[in-house]
């Protein structure tokens, strides 16, 4: 019977998954709670903080609070990760301005607690192992970008310490409301980085040693970001019992390293007396491809470091260009304002004129009613006074003129 691929796929996952034990000492959120017990501590790890201890609640750890700024807080793994194929799951949230300065660090290096502490990758100096940042590098969105270091860097004293990244990518995790996955892992053929599902980037020439401790940290800028880490889940295919505590390496058995962090291979322990010729052949050649990679690897560091520089030069413009850019949207909002406030006085305004026009007009109708009443009140009476001197008048000149004349006939008239 030949089943589809689908269901190939499906059970080879299956498989996968089932192979996958889980390093209770390197891990916590897991369950229903961080701390069981309900403590303000979280077992098997330790917390640091600048200049408080970051908080625990029941399924979160606040490394940086929403308020105030300028903080920084630390979680640490009491013990040192001894496997050599593991994967690491991370879910984190991030809440705060939409121009927040903080960052997300997580961390496998050595004795971390006491090289790293609080610090992110800015302020770190040397450190020997793997660091994974998660900020708005370059005005952007948000950007995850990863660094390796073999103790011979000091990053603090680094001018341009984004130039040092080995890989990264853009996601958008800020004020999502919901935790955001990143998750890294470490096969034997390769270290790869995926973020929110998705690949992020890989490689196959990064291989880290045993002994490094897990740790993630938190720093908030001027304006206050948020950083609350939810769980921090480590995985192994081991078969052996991760549960049982490291035993302890019997002698100088510390395998060296180059400077990326790759554990060279082991020496040759094979006691045959006649050994395969071809593979003879073959770990004889080992030096010499050795230092031709090296030699390969320090030109295309040279170029990156070209490339890199030239890139910077560009993202100072391109700064310089969005800080104008910004002055410009901050002038606008400014003028908006302006012109809102201008707008609710003219309104204001518009609307005091026409009750003061309604005033006006409500004065001038009952004055102009009361005078109205006021005239035709005395006109009355004039025009009667008007007829009574008339009339009076006429007769008393009627009488005056007849009287005249009446005189006049009776004087005797003179002849000539």
């Amino acid at each position: 019977m030949r089943f589809p691929a689908s269901f190939a796929v499906l059970v080879a996952g299956l498989a996968q998954t089932q192979a996958q034990y889980l390093i209770n000492e390197l891990s916590f959120g897991h369950g229903n709670r961080i701390n069981p017990d309900g403590r303000q501590s979280i077992p098997n790890f330790s917390m640091q903080g600048r200049p408080n201890v970051p908080e625990l609640l029941s399924n979160k750890v606040i490394l940086t609070p929403v308020a105030p700024g300028n903080q920084r807080g630390a979680v640490w793994a009491d013990r040192s990760l001894e496997q050599q194929s593991w994967i690491a799951d991370v879910e984190f949230r991030a809440n705060g301005q939409e121009r927040g300065g903080g960052n997300l660090n997580i961390w496998l290096v050595r004795d971390g607690a006491h090289t790293i502490g609080s610090n992110s990758i800015y302020t770190a100096g040397r450190f020997e192992g793997l660091a994974l940042v998660v900020d708005q590098s370059g005005g952007s969105g948000g950007m995850l970008r990863g660094f390796l270091n073999d103790g011979t860097k000091d990053y603090m004293s680094q001018h341009n310490v984004d130039s040092l990244s080995f890989g990264h990518c853009s996601f958008a995790y800020r004020n999502l409301g919901r935790p955001t996955q990143i998750k890294l892992r470490q096969t034997e053929a390769k270290f790869s980085v995926e973020v929110a599902g998705r690949s992020c980037f890989e490689s196959d020439k990064i291989r880290l040693p045993s002994g490094y401790n897990f740790g993630i940290t938190a720093a908030s800028a001027n304006d206050p970001d948020s950083f609350e880490v939810f769980k921090l889940v480590v995985l192994t295919g081991e078969a052996a019992n991760p549960n049982q505590p490291p035993s302890p390496p019997s002698g100088n058995t510390q395998q060296p390293r180059t400077p990326f962090g790759r554990a060279d291979p082991p020496p040759n322990t094979n006691t045959n007396p006649n050994p395969d010729p071809a593979a003879a052949a073959q770990l004889a050649d080992l030096p010499r491809l050795l230092q031709t990679l090296l030699h390969a690897a320090s030109a295309a560091s040279t170029q990156q470091h070209a490339d890199t520089t030239s890139q910077l030069d560009a993202l100072r413009a391109q700064l310089a260009s969005s800080r104008g850019a910004a002055q410009l949207d901050a002038l606008e909002s400014r003028l908006g304002d302006v012109e809102r406030e201008l707008r609710l006085t003219r309104h204001e305004l518009a609307g005091r004129v026409r009750d003061a026009e309604t005033a006006l007009t409500r004065d001038a109708a009952d004055r102009q009613a009361a005078l109205a009443e006021h005239v035709r009140a005395h006109a009355t009476t004039g025009h009667a006074r008007l007829i009574l001197v008339v009339v009076v008048g006429g007769q008393l000149l009627v009488a005056g003129g007849y009287v005249w004349y009446k005189r006049r006939e009776a004087t005797p008239k003179k002849y000539l």
